[in-house]
């Protein structure tokens, strides 16, 4: 597979997304006299070694109701800068993309602006060793039907705000029950390179990227797997038009997978993927003309092509090893658009 220099493509990631999380431990890193790594891939800092929960149920609680109210501000608004605090990883970068096409869209804010509101909020503290913590919010929200809102929040340190990392809609009752075996009764976070799953957390990005290419893996059949697959081949080729698919794994800094042990002994896995839409008009032909969102994020004429980019969060249960049929489980994945290019 050519890299992205390679095809001359130029990411949609905002570079304040892509080196936020980087930049930051760096200065962590440059401002205490002792970091090293456990074995789990904890940060360690100052001895910290002893396993706490990440947060008191007060503090996820204050974490959503700021998430939730910075995020209104910014949507109403179409401003990004309202709830960037509060936001980073996989749903920052797609939240960035989207308001940004909407204030290019309306500059005067989004009319149609209907307040989110989260109920029924349910918590799971994560109990680990070092930074960064998290924790997962399951809550009932007024927008996307039915489905439950799946939440990760991470914090980087003692100073830094709670952000929310994750998002993806699942359906009510299919999030799995969680193995509380810590001291402090709380979920336990799962290593990412744990090898007591079928696939360990670190690689299920690149795993699940290089199925959508082939169709090999370990991944169970399902809406996310061989459905996805089928409907792609099912695009690639129509009369004056061929679509092109290119997906790649985003697994370092705020993009890093984040696991909770399931009381199965499996985990759920939160990840991110990058992925690029290319469709080529033959010669005669033209590419149909984007809506107006991906016309927001489009530099460059669209001549003969239009190439697309995308972030992607998903959820999946990947089952210990040597259980039943050993496959991964894609549960959920939420798709945001960041940037397009015309060529």
């Amino acid at each position: 597979m050519s890299t992205e220099r390679e095809r001359g493509l130029t990411t949609g990631i905002p570079r304040s997304r892509r080196l936020r999380g980087r930049d930051r431990y760096a200065l962590v890193a440059a401002s205490l006299t002792a970091v090293s790594l456990t074995a789990s891939g904890c940060v360690v800092v100052h001895g910290e070694l002893e396993l706490l929960p990440a947060a008191t149920k007060a503090e996820a609680v204050k974490a959503v109701e700021q998430f939730t109210s910075a995020y209104n501000k910014a949507d109403a608004a179409y401003d990004s800068s309202l709830d960037a605090a509060y936001t980073t990883g996989a749903l920052g970068t797609i939240d960035e993309a989207r308001l940004k096409a909407g204030r290019a869209n309306s500059p005067n804010g989004n009319a149609e602006h209907t307040p989110l509101v989260l109920s029924d909020v349910k918590y799971t503290i994560v109990e680990k060793a070092g930074w960064p913590r998290w924790f997962v919010a399951d809550a009932k929200g007024n927008k996307g039907g039915d489905a439950r809102w799946l939440m990760v929040f991470t914090r980087a340190g003692r100073s830094q705000p709670w952000q929310a990392t994750y998002l993806t809609l699942v359906a009510p009752g299919s999030v799995p029950a969680f193995g509380h075996g810590g001291r402090n009764g709380v979920a336990q976070a799962v290593p990412a390179d744990s090898a007591g799953l079928a696939v360990a957390p670190k690689d299920l990005s690149k795993d699940y990227t290089a199925y959508l290419q082939s169709g090999r893996g370990a991944f169970a059949d399902g809406a996310y797997t061989n459905t996805l697959r089928a409907a792609r081949a099912k695009n690639a080729t129509k009369p004056g038009l061929a679509t092109q698919y290119i997906d790649e794994p985003l697994t370092s800094g705020d993009y890093a997978p984040l696991a909770l042990r399931t009381a199965d002994g499996g985990a759920l896995v939160f990840f991110t993927t990058h992925h690029y839409m290319k469709q080529t008009a033959a010669v005669g032909a033209t590419v149909p003309a984007p809506n107006k969102n991906v016309a927001a994020l489009t530099t460059g004429e669209i001549k003969q092509s239009l190439t697309m980019e995308f972030v992607a969060n998903e959820i999946a249960l990947t089952p210990p090893k040597g259980s039943g049929n050993g496959k991964v489980a894609m549960l959920s994945r939420l798709e945001g658009l960041t940037g397009a290019k015309g060529a």
